[in-house]
């Protein structure tokens, strides 16, 4: 029997609740289940989730999650730091959840997109060299320190390269001229502020790709369409094009 299942019998008895009991309670809780996946959770055949697991705290009137867990720290499924977290997003209304819903999925992302990268170097790094395989060398380009906009614009080139920096010589950056970041949030949730772009000088570029544009001497990081600049955030307007607008270079990746 697991720790977390001794647990839930133990507060079923101290309550003086019988299976059946406990189920009719979960029921008017809006929680269906039978007595025997009950029996489960407390032998340990069946795993309860958090909901589940909070349901059952009620009915059996916890007062302290880390009191319950007191002689079993290591099974606790949140700290009382995170309940305050959850009690305070259930009193959000919906706008409030959605608010925080997403800056999780994105800061989420970012995490795991920088533990895929330390693991990626550390592959590298461990890996045995074999005659076949080609470890790239690197070269130098200029990076220009916030002046590509994703907001409301910049002027562009207007001081020298923040200094230079290196990237990996291999056939997927061959034509990357420069590196420049990117200011605001319009092209969420593909680049956030902040993010490092890797930039080939060009002119022109396909309906659809995303590049640096030059239009009324403001810079910006958008996605080309007919008529205008693509912000991909719908919280931010596209840029019209005009006859002075210019295409500064196509985005090949970030750092």
């Amino acid at each position: 029997m697991s720790n977390i299942g001794n647990i839930l019998k133990r507060l079923r008895e101290e309550n003086g609740f019988t299976g059946k009991e406990v189920v009719e309670k979960l029921k008017k809780l809006g929680v269906e289940i039978s007595d025997k996946t009950l029996y489960g959770y407390e032998s340990g055949r069946n795993s309860t989730n958090a909901d589940m697991f909070l349901a059952l705290c009620q009915i059996y009137k916890c007062q302290n999650i880390m009191e319950v867990f007191s002689d079993s720290v290591d099974d606790v499924l949140f700290t009382n730091k995170e309940w305050e977290y959850i009690e305070k997003y259930r009193s959000l209304d919906p706008h409030g959840q959605e608010t925080v819903s997403y800056i999780l999925d994105r800061e989420t992302a970012r995490v795991t997109a920088l533990q895929k990268q330390a693991d990626h170097i550390k592959e590298l790094e461990t890996s045995t060299l074999q005659d076949d395989i080609h470890i790239p060398d690197i070269r130098f380009i200029n990076y220009y320190y916030r002046l590509a906009s994703a907001g409301t614009g910049q002027i562009i080139f207007d001081t020298p390269p923040t200094k230079k920096i290196e990237i990996p010589n291999i056939p997927k950056y061959r034509k990357v001229d420069y590196a420049i970041s990117v200011n605001g949030n319009s092209m969420e949730p593909i680049y956030h502020d902040g993010d490092m772009l890797l930039v080939e000088m060009a002119e022109e570029i396909k309906i659809g790709e995303i590049g640096i544009f030059l239009v009324d001497n403001e810079s910006y990081v958008k996605k080309l369409g007919n008529t205008e600049l693509i912000s991909l955030n719908p919280d931010y307007k596209n840029i019209p094009l005009t006859e002075n607008s210019r295409c500064m270079g196509k985005v090949i990746d970030k750092l």
